[in-house]
């Protein structure tokens, strides 16, 4: 995926040559590049974006001017990283130059032409053809404090939700001149969205160790004793390879440095897509001859789309270390021992490319789908990269140092950067974010056969997308979503993943909150799309204006929650027991009992189940005492069926005032079967009684109605004593249900009885 250099803080963005595209202003009129340039010294989940804070220009960090050449080299020969590619990696870090040409007096590297190029010496030579790394510095005004920025080019880019030709990375090394002492280590990740992998205090005698992501080349660090591998928390005597800040917001987040990482690494599962262009893989593309679909990534971890699947897949294979690339000049023994293949690279200063001008190709694209009612998908869009040396971060290298705590330290540290609390640790008051936690829904063993969900840890990673910007931002470290930058206001975020429905949902946020958190809680459930129905609500055909939905599951609870504009639609378990709660305008409330059928049971085109439509929504009394009655009804069905199959359906447990005035009959003797018996008995008398209530409240009658619901309020505290007793004549799974019912129940009653509408 593109690297901070076409995404990041104070350049242009995922493809960052936007003549195809618009340029950098967006439809807000405000300048795309001062607002990344802000975001660039903010960092963490906490401390990122800049909507909140007021600021409108980058930190006043002082000039920066070139180093000696000989320090420049000195230092470039010691800090030269050594990399470490998986050993699927298509792509490795090469000269571009061969593939530039002479258009309209300037020189550009065609997208085409290094693509194409790049394969067709790979295959010729048998090896990655001009292994090089390219390095820069510069020096603070008036400071010992120096970078050298090491970059890598690579001529395509492949990942899931961002494909793009031309791939520029970074290192920033940050070095003290006058103790020599390497202050701070910048990886570039994969965009302002998700901070860099920053370690800060390295061992002066260690050789940075940059790991890339396989087919992306986000990079992350390696500065503990496995060198080919991620640790992004501390544990077992080896250090974390990174030092950012940790979330401190959802509680199910805390403790997690938040960077991108590597996920495969990690443990996680993350599936690549094929990319197209004009329709078709790009491997078919006549101007492409020497690219095959054995140029990519390989199949074993590739899918034709993110909606190819039914399911998530498990059996993608986890990183492996293949190649190494080590500085030509040195040896590397970690190296040697841990690599299948050891390549020398050259080491060549930015200065000779500096005369190419821009990197070019069309624009290539890809979908999120959107789980709405009409709108089925939203587009987003990838274009170029930039050229390194026309960003801000080239002449100031602070600008990518991401996160909060980093940058607080270095201007503790050094009067050249900024001691700006816009950009630093304390800037989590004003600055904004979006978090959540992905999952993945699935059956839970508590509740009836289809009835009940649990939510567990997700076996993919996903992808997220907020309306305001075209660029998705992957999840980390088994599901976390960060989105820094989000500007205050109403937005879409969308979650897609492979093989999962869509989950859509508006949120806001605002001004004087550093952090929203999205979902119910700070968790989004996804469903296997071979599990997924569609639950459908518009307004157009009802009285009420329809301003928020939201959904529980019986054993779950609540599991989407989102402002809507009079429809909305949501892909749901199949094997979950819901409650729909809809608001309006005037914050009145209505609920609905939505049972899906089992999977594949009606052949819809939703995930094999067709849509659930609510077409005329209520909000009221009337509206949620229909929903008591219906579950109720639904429960005391399931209980006589079960009474029925155990041979107990004609018992008598001697209580035949259930449906009366509520006295006590006979209690509950009998046995079990009796008790069970009891129970159906009393769950009846709350359905009666919870029509009578929708009944009355139909008509009109304030004063019925809440005398009616008094009565169901009375019927559900003797369910309660009949299920206590009945217990050891249920099922557990309908036991635990009955329970979790008649407190949904409960809840809703109390809704109607203080409903400003009958």
């Amino acid at each position: 995926m593109t690297d901070r250099a076409a995404s990041g803080a104070g350049r242009p963005e995922s493809g960052g040559d936007r003549s195809e595209s618009g340029g950098d202003r967006p439809a807000s009129g405000v300048d795309r590049r001062t607002v990344l340039g802000a975001l660039a010294g903010a960092g963490s989940a906490a401390v990122a974006g800049c909507s909140g804070s007021g600021s409108d220009s980058m930190p006043s960090d002082a000039e920066t001017g070139g180093l000696n050449p000989d320090t420049l080299d000195e230092l470039a020969s010691r800090f030269a990283p050594t990399l470490y590619f998986d050993s699927a990696e298509p792509w490795f870090p090469t000269d571009p130059r061969p593939y530039a040409v002479e258009e309209d007096g300037e020189t550009v590297v065609d997208g085409f032409a290094a693509f194409d190029g790049y394969h067709e010496r790979y295959d010729e030579a048998g090896e990655p053809p001009n292994p090089t790394v390219f390095y820069n510095g510069v020096r603070y005004e008036d400071s010992p404090l120096a970078v050298v920025q090491f970059w890598m080019y690579s001529a395509f880019d492949q990942f899931t939700a961002n494909f793009h030709w031309h791939d520029w990375e970074v290192l920033h090394v940050f070095v003290d001149l006058d103790t020599g002492d390497p202050q701070l280590f910048v990886a570039s990740s994969h965009s302002r969205s998700v901070p860099n992998n920053e370690f800060l205090d390295p061992n002066p005698d260690a050789v940075p160790r940059i790991l890339s992501e396989l087919g992306s080349h986000s990079s992350t660090l390696s500065v503990n004793e496995i060198p080919d591998r991620f640790q992004r928390v501390g544990e077992e005597g080896l250090l974390a390879d990174i030092t950012n800040t940790t979330i401190d917001t959802v509680e199910d987040l805390l403790g997690i440095p938040i960077a991108y990482g590597l996920p495969r690494d990690e443990g996680a599962r993350l599936p690549f897509v094929v990319p197209e262009f004009e329709g078709a893989p790009i491997y078919e593309h006549p101007d492409l001859p020497s690219v095959t679909a054995e140029s990519l990534v390989d199949g074993a971890l590739t899918i034709r789309s993110l909606d190819a699947l039914r399911s998530p897949p498990t059996d993608l294979p986890l990183r492996e270390t293949g190649i190494a690339f080590r500085h030509a000049d040195r040896e590397d023994a970690a190296a040697d021992e841990t690599a299948e293949e050891v390549v020398g690279y050259e080491l060549v200063e930015t200065a000779e490319l500096e005369e190419i001008s821009s990197f070019t190709g069309p624009q290539l694209s890809f979908e999120f789908a959107v789980p709405e009612a009409v709108e089925d998908a939203v587009a987003g869009h990838i274009t170029t990269t930039g050229v390194p040396w026309d960003q801000p971060r080239y002449e100031n290298p602070a600008l990518d140092v991401t996160a909060g705590n980093h940058r607080s330290e270095l201007a503790d540290r050094y009067e050249a950067i900024a001691a700006d609390e816009s950009f630093g640790a304390e800037a989590a008051a004003g600055l904004d974010a979006v978090v959540a936690r992905v999952t993945r829904a699935t059956e839970t063993d508590e509740a009836p056969d289809g009835e009940g969900l649990t939510t567990t840890d997700a076996v993919t990673e996903s992808f997220v997308l907020i309306e305001s910007d075209p660029e998705a931002v992957p999840t980390f470290a088994g599901g976390v979503a960060v989105a820094n930058g989000v500007p205050e206001g109403d937005h879409r975020l969308t979650v897609n993943g492979a093989g999962q429905a869509p989950h859509s949902e508006e949120l806001t946020v605002a001004a004087d909150e550093p952090v929203t958190t999205a979902g119910v809680d700070g968790e989004i459930p996804l469903v296997a799309r071979e599990n997924a129905t569609k639950v459908e609500l518009s307004d157009a055909e009802s009285d009420v204006d329809v301003t928020r939905n939201a959904i529980e599951d019986d054993f779950a609870g609540r599991i989407y929650d989102s402002a809507v504009d009079g429809s909305d639609a949501v892909y749901v378990h199949a094997g979950g027991a819901y409650t729909t709660e809809v608001r309006d305008a005037d914050d009145e409330v209505g609920a609905y009992r939505v049972n899906p059928d089992p999977p594949g049971s009606n052949g819809g085109d939703d995930g094999g189940n067709g849509p659930i439509r609510i077409d005329r929504p209520e909000t009221g009394a009337a509206s949620l005492a229909g929903y008591v009655a219906d579950v109720a009804e639904e429960t005391r069905a399931e209980v006589a069926a079960a009474a029925a199959e155990s041979g107990d359906g004609d018992g008598d447990d001697g209580d035949s005032d259930d449906d009366g005035d509520g006295s006590p009959g006979g209690g509950a003797g009998g046995g079990p079967s009796n008790a069970v018996n009891g129970l159906e008995r009393a769950l009846a008398a709350a359905v009666d009684q919870a029509e009578r209530a929708e009944e009355r409240a139909r008509e009109g009658d304030g004063e019925g109605t809440n005398r009616q619901l008094e009565n169901v309020l009375d019927r559900i505290a003797r369910i309660e004593e009949r299920l206590a007793a009945a217990r050891d004549g249920l099922p557990p799974g309908l036991a635990n249900a009955t329970g979790k019912r008649v407190e949904q129940a409960t809840r809703r009653v109390e809704q109607a009885r203080n409903a400003e509408k009958l």
